[in-house]
């Protein structure tokens, strides 16, 4: 009996962990099917095809649509009720062979202005092209280039109406020979275009930046002296934060740096105004250069850094300062100017 009674009691063990094993494979064969699926997603949302995993989208957001600039209607009269009698273009060509060829003239002659300033244009005169030189609708042509860099810098000036008087450079070798200024005296203003150097990745040129600065500064103050003036071009600055889309991330870099700003708001007190932040004081996203990297400019990714400056004299005379940001051709887009003088 005693013996029976062991065996019963082992019997009923080895039943007992059999089943309990069974219970759990079957528990284990049950629970697979989900974490297979788990690491099925899982997989899916890291080569980006098919839906996101739920647990990503807690993770990330969507990607936000691009905030776009809308050049609005253009505005032909000023303040006081007169009607612009001076349109002025100014661009950033980045290589005036390749503009060229990329059909930008067609824009030119679309929007008609009566003076057309072109910046970095990184061409010798005895190579222009001659899509250019024999342009009827600009019969007076100026151009400037580096003496000593082929293919470097330059400035361009064409005029449906003969100045009065042109020169080239500010008056010192060390800038001029880099081919980055020309100004046209008209009977009521000066016109003066400029390509103003890049302190360059690593900040190399800043200290001469900083020079340039000031010396720039004190021969638009000699002009304004004589005759009140419109700066146009490519300054090489975002003034302010709202003038670039990433400002916390380029402090530390060309076009943004604190030197930079300083110098253009010095600039500013000199008794020059930004004419489009004296319209738009407000309009955000509105810039005039996008690096061609990383799809920046359908991203609208970028940089105001093309203006027009003018003397306190002309403000009245202010109709309309344009972004033209649809116009393709260079990493710049062109920016017009309406004035009544």
């Amino acid at each position: 009996m005693h013996f029976g009674l062991c065996s019963s009691r082992i019997l009923c063990v080895r039943v007992c962990a059999v089943s309990f094993l069974r219970v759990c494979r079957l528990k284990t064969t049950l629970s697979m099917p989900k974490r297979a699926k788990k690491n099925e997603e899982a997989v899916e949302g890291e080569t980006g095809n098919g839906a996101e995993p739920a647990k990503k989208e807690k993770k990330g957001k969507e990607p936000e649509a691009p905030i776009l600039y809308e050049d609005p209607p253009d505005k032909t009269s000023s303040k006081d009720g007169r009607a612009s009698n001076m349109k002025i273009t100014s661009w950033n060509v980045d290589g005036l062979r390749a503009w060229v060829k990329k059909k930008g003239l067609d824009w030119v002659r679309k929007e008609d202005p009566d003076v057309l300033c072109l910046q970095e244009t990184k061409c010798a005169e005895k190579a222009l092209p001659s899509e250019i030189t024999d342009m009827p609708e600009y019969p007076h042509k100026y151009w400037a280039g580096s003496e000593e860099k082929e293919g470097y810098s330059g400035v361009a000036m064409l005029c449906k109406t003969e100045p009065l008087s042109v020169t080239y450079g500010i008056g010192k070798e060390e800038h001029d020979k880099e081919g980055r200024v020309i100004t046209a005296e008209f009977p009521s203003f000066f016109l003066v275009t400029a390509y103003v150097p890049n302190a360059s990745r690593g900040l190399v040129r800043l200290d001469y930046r900083k020079t340039w600065d000031v010396d720039f500064r004190a021969y638009l103050s000699v002009l304004d002296q004589r005759k009140p003036l419109v700066l146009c071009g490519d300054l090489n600055v975002a003034h302010q934060e709202i003038d670039l889309k990433n400002p916390k991330g380029n402090r530390k870099n060309a076009g943004f740096t604190p030197e930079e700003r300083e110098g253009f708001t010095k600039l500013l007190e000199a008794g020059f105004t930004d004419s489009f932040r004296e319209l738009y004081p407000e309009q955000a996203n509105a810039y005039t250069f996008w690096t061609y990297m990383m799809n920046a400019r359908a991203k609208n990714v970028g940089w105001r850094l093309d203006y027009f400056l003018l003397s306190s004299a002309l403000l009245p005379g202010l109709c309309d300062s344009k972004i033209r940001n649809t116009a393709m051709g260079s990493d710049h887009c062109p920016i017009t100017l309406y004035l009544a003088v």
